[in-house]
């Protein structure tokens, strides 16, 4: 089993909650992907399979312990004939970290839009990584490029991704791992726009609440590219929004998340 599905493969415990494993190394802080993909896969564990995952939104109350397992709470709010919807807490040492509501639909009928014309072949770029330090992340089971694009005066970045290690054709296991993949540096864009990023920590920042909206299959170990503009900033907040486009071009999610990008307080002279 390769190190991200078991670290997305949450386990049941005796009192009826989930165990999501530790993502390491001891000492660092949680990676914020990791709760909203151990979030999802606990959700789905109590759902019936008929019905596939189409939005979580999660709020990041605390920072977590990278080092140590996290439990989650899954409650359920609601199961229908076509529809479900469920709240998930996680904790470390009774510590309340992150809240998230996700809810499931049967697949229905209706009219369909979202393609993209891809005019950029992954391939031909240079495998960059993530943007900064990822010490909680398996990166070595990920091909990461990164294309970064001012030529139109607004700030576009373009993340292909890919997941390297072999993954069972198991359609939640992609979505989840989709969902913790996207989390990845996803509001360094709202400092981007000002010529700053998360990496040079000239400013405090991190998320502090995460949104998907899931339309079709992901196919998480091919190409897919997430795409993300942050259209406002004020208060020391700042909002990215995002499209996931696979490799043929198909809208695959939408995504949006608000987090922190405040200046640091100078020391005192």
């Amino acid at each position: 089993m390769s190190a991200l599905v078991r670290l997305l493969d949450v386990t049941p415990m005796n009192d009826g909650g989930w165990l999501g494993a530790a993502s390491g190394p001891e000492g660092k802080r949680a990676y914020g992907g990791q709760f909203m993909g151990q979030s999802l896969a606990a959700a789905c564990r109590t759902v019936d399979p008929d019905k596939a995952p189409t939005n979580v939104h999660l709020q990041f109350l605390r920072g977590g312990e990278a080092g140590d397992p996290v439990e989650y709470r899954v409650e359920r709010v609601y199961d229908g004939r076509t529809a479900a919807s469920r709240r998930v807490e996680s904790r470390q040492a009774g510590r309340l970290l992150t809240t998230a509501s996700v809810s499931f639909s049967a697949p229905m009928a209706g009219p369909e839009h979202g393609r993209w014309e891809l005019s950029t072949d992954p391939e031909a770029l240079e495998r960059t990584g993530p943007i900064g330090p990822a010490p909680s992340v398996p990166l070595d089971e990920l091909d990461i490029r990164i294309d970064d694009d001012r030529s139109t005066g607004e700030f576009v970045r373009r993340m292909w991704w890919r997941v390297t290690a072999p993954l069972p054709d198991d359609a939640v296991l992609h979505t989840v791992a989709a969902a913790y993949l996207c989390d990845l540096y996803m509001i360094d864009p709202a400092l981007a726009v000002h010529g700053h990023s998360m990496r040079a920590r000239t400013h405090r920042s991190g998320t502090t609440d995460s949104s998907i909206w899931f339309h079709r299959r992901i196919h998480a170990d091919r190409w897919n590219l997430l795409e993300l503009r942050s259209p406002a900033a004020a208060r020391g907040r700042g909002v990215v929004t995002g499209h996931l486009v696979g490799a043929d071009g198909v809208v695959a999610a939408t995504l949006a998340q608000e987090g922190l990008i405040a200046e640091r307080e100078r020391p005192a002279t």
